[in-house]
């Protein structure tokens, strides 16, 4: 829990990764691609603050010790979501594994929700797996990386019909929660992979489910608002947003949260600290003190209210995961609000 000015706010981290990008975990013939892929994530790095940037040797594997601590005793995050991330032509026992996750989320009960992952050119094969993630870790959500290389296919997308098997699946099994990368490219991957126009397709035909764009379609942020204000289905993952823009890119920033707010509102954005390629302590702060700027330039946008600010660092995800928000950490200003949000269950 953060607490400032005497607010207390519940932080759910919608996007943390447990990796091993380390050399020994590169598949042999593959190095370019392993190496070039960490390479580029600790680049994206030097967009925080220069106290938090890490050597490459530390950011292509950390410890379980590491994590706890930046996350959850200084990072202020009372619930981290795990995003996997599988790339296993690159990586010998894969770069950020359900199974992975799993495992640190077990010894650590009640600190992270696990989610699965899922690729439509896995056949038959994907879905047994998808049901056996589902039955052994109770996942709710799945994280799609649509850029992501499989033999000689360099990417898919969210129209096809091998695509609607696995969302069908979705729904039959609870998992109603759909993670999609769709941001800013990472080497080697190709950028018109990561198109926000599937999404579009994908949630008209599926208005059961809960579609989060991760990184908000970033460089398509107007492509993005435009399909998502129609879309009741669609939500906006702020990871990326906050931590390669806030400290950066402010006045950029701004005019993000700014079209962010004016086109979906505040029930529709969920933070990401994006760990580890960004700490969340100083995401977190920045955020609950960050203000639109005044000017012409920026005359368009609202300002961000307590009970928004409250709600995109954790409220929200809390509603679309059934977490368990504690006593006075709702909003008690608002009641009708507050019940919604925290009537849920334990994950």
């Amino acid at each position: 829990m953060y607490e400032k000015d005497g607010e207390k706010y519940f932080v759910v981290d919608g996007h943390t990764h447990f990796w091993d990008a380390s050399p020994a975990n590169w598949v042999p013939g593959q190095e370019q691609y392993a190496k070039g892929w960490i390479e580029c994530f600790h680049a994206y790095q030097g967009l925080g603050p220069p106290e938090t940037h890490w050597s490459i040797e530390d950011f292509q594997k950390y410890s379980e010790e590491r994590m706890m601590k930046d996350l959850f005793e200084d990072g202020h995050v009372d619930v981290a979501i795990f995003q996997p991330t599988n790339l296993k032509q690159w990586y010998t026992e894969g770069f950020n594994t359900t199974e992975k996750n799993a495992a640190l989320a077990a010894k650590h009960p009640g600190r992270f929700v696990v989610n699965t992952s899922w690729d439509p050119r896995a056949g038959d094969d994907g879905l047994r797996e998808l049901e056996e993630a589902v039955e052994r870790y109770g996942c709710k959500g799945a994280k799609l990386y649509t850029a992501e290389w499989r033999g000689e296919s360099r990417g898919w997308n969210l129209k096809t019909p091998e695509a609607a098997r696995y969302l069908e699946k979705c729904q039959e099994l609870g998992v109603r929660n759909i993670h999609v990368h769709k941001g800013p490219t990472i080497w080697p991957l190709d950028k018109d992979a990561f198109d926000v126009s599937d999404v579009d397709f994908a949630a008209t035909n599926f208005p059961e489910l809960n579609f989060i764009v991760e990184h908000v379609g970033l460089p398509r942020i107007e492509d993005f608002c435009f399909m998502a204000t129609q879309e009741p289905n669609v939500y906006a993952g702020l990871a990326v947003v906050v931590g390669g823009l806030m400290h950066a890119r402010p006045r950029f920033f701004a005019k993000v949260m700014g079209e962010l707010m004016f086109w979906l509102g505040e029930d529709k954005l969920i933070f990401g600290a994006d760990y580890a390629i960004w700490e969340p302590r100083w995401q977190v702060e920045g955020f609950v003190d960050w203000n639109m700027p005044t000017g012409e330039e920026f005359s368009d946008y609202g300002q961000l209210s307590l009970t928004a600010k409250k709600k995109i660092l954790g409220l929200n995800a809390a509603r679309l995961y059934d977490l368990e928000v504690p006593e006075g950490l709702g909003l008690a200003a608002d009641p009708e609000d507050s019940a919604t949000l925290t009537e849920t269950v334990t994950v």
